[in-house]
């Protein structure tokens, strides 16, 4: 065991309190502590973020992998746009993909001659946020005023695709060329599946509201993944598409950066990532048996991480999130049909939330995301008057606090925590880089149990999540 790693520090953002009102991370309390993952999985592959070289060894790789893709096609007095998500800049600080967009733009330039080089940067459901990240992260200047945030009320385009109109936005495809520029963490994977991770912000970050809704209020997780397929390989954007450059990421940090022409073949490889590491530490996360999570990470709380993992996905880590046998777990908000008037399931094979969790302390987390399913059915402690107010004043939250408990302080509210739940196990969601931030009891556990999960991914799991989804080994 080792001290507790540097959470992420909090943001200035309109859609959290002001960083000066966290005074306690959760990981400075006392028997808190935190364990390696490489301690835990050992043949996790080696990262190039974090490291000693920080921001330049995302540059060096990502100069080297675009090398490998051909921009003849791009000429001097064409447009382009780079096509950006939201969630790139929660991961590891957000610096990393800030990088990668920067080298992109660098790269093109210096290799096409093109200068009308534009970043657009999609979000979800907090609309003015990719306007923060492009602010802090200066990206309006590296793009010499041509970095803009998009979302799906904007102003849309008919994309006639093999099943019917869908509709992007039109500033996402208002450039001769599109690059895609995203990631694999696998984020919503009780979401996704891990099913066309890569294709996913086609129906997503770069779609209007009716047609990205198609996730959340028509057919839901999982069945609209083709919608997002459907767009990518509709001829209109096919006659845009330059190529995508992903950063790859592993539980542990960046693991380098993959570009290709073909989305297809750089979806089969982050598949096959996702399911082996990912799939290992989830797995894992399963295996806690009782636990107080708490959330410590400047984003809305289903988006708070840990062990390259988010909260959402702990929520359902009682049953397997890569089997496409199960059905899907109904745990988060845009499943709250699959449950009656008295909160529970209306089908009994529709697994329950993760009982492990015994209670959530809500330390520091954002708004702009509907989080009150969460609170109704997991006991919650939420630290500070001020944060309790700006979920009450959320439109997407107005009865998160309605399920909820104030505490004056952090350490008010663990102490509360460990008498109400009975349990000293803590799992804390600050995003913690290489590692996780535990109590000690929770992590004895861990390093316990990791060497069965890994041999029961690897022999049995795995092969199955990639024969499900058409990815050899």
């Amino acid at each position: 065991m080792h001290s507790p790693l540097v959470p992420i520090p909090p943001r200035a953002s309109q859609y959290g309190i002001e960083p000066e009102l966290v005074k306690t991370r959760v990981s400075e309390l006392p028997r808190m502590t935190s364990v390696l993952l490489k301690e835990l999985f050992p043949d996790l592959p080696e990262v190039i973020y974090p490291s000693s070289e920080g921001l330049d060894a995302i540059r060096k790789a990502s100069v080297a992998a675009l090398q490998k893709v051909d921009m003849s096609k791009i000429k001097p007095e064409h447009s382009v746009n780079i096509l950006a998500s939201h969630h790139g800049f929660t991961l590891l600080g957000g610096e990393p993909y800030a990088e990668l967009l920067r080298t992109i733009r660098d790269v093109v330039e210096a290799r096409t001659g093109c200068h009308n080089i534009r970043l657009r940067a999609g979000v979800g459901l907090r609309f003015r946020e990719t306007e923060e990240y492009i602010k802090r992260y200066g990206l309006d200047k590296d793009f010499n005023g041509k970095a803009i945030g998009v979302a799906p009320i904007d102003q849309g385009i008919a994309i006639e695709t093999e099943i019917g109109t869908l509709y992007g936005i039109k500033k996402v495809y208002d450039a001769d060329w599109i690059i895609h520029a995203h990631n694999s963490d696998v984020r919503e994977v009780h979401f996704h599946r891990q099913v066309d991770r890569a294709v996913k912000p086609f129906g997503m970050s770069y779609a209007r509201i009716e047609t990205r809704s198609t996730y959340h209020q028509n057919l839901g997780p999982r069945a609209a993944n083709f919608t997002a397929r459907a767009i990518f390989d509709s001829p209109f954007v096919q006659s845009k598409f330059a190529f995508a450059a992903f950063l790859t990421m592993a539980p542990n940090g960046i693991v380098g950066v993959d570009v290709d022409s073909n989305l297809y073949a750089l979806n089969d490889r982050v598949t096959e990532i996702g399911c082996r590491y990912y799939g290992k530490m989830m797995t894992l996360l399963g295996e806690i048996d009782e636990c107080i999570a708490a959330l410590d990470f400047p984003a809305p709380a289903v988006y708070v991480f840990s062990a390259g993992v988010i909260y959402a996905n702990f929520a359902g880590a009682n049953t397997d999130l890569y089997d496409l046998e199960l059905p899907l777990p109904a745990y988060t908000w845009y499943t709250e049909s699959f449950y009656g008037k008295l909160g529970r399931p209306l089908l009994d094979e529709i697994p329950p939330m993760n009982k492990a969790i015994k209670m959530t302390v809500h330390n520091y987390a954002w708004t702009g995301y509907p989080c009150a399913f969460f609170t109704e059915h997991i006991p919650t402690v939420v630290v500070g008057q001020e944060q309790a107010e700006l979920f009450n004043r959320d439109p997407q939250n107005l009865n998160y606090m309605k399920h909820a408990v104030v505490s004056e302080s952090t350490e008010d509210a663990m102490e509360f925590a460990y008498k109400a739940s009975g349990t000293r196990k803590v799992i804390v969601f600050d995003g913690a880089m290489g590692g996780i931030n535990v109590s000690e009891p929770l992590a004895e556990l861990l390093l316990k149990k990791a060497p069965e999960v890994s041999e029961r991914v690897e022999e049995t799991l795995l092969p199955k999540w990639l024969r499900q989804r058409g990815v050899r080994l």
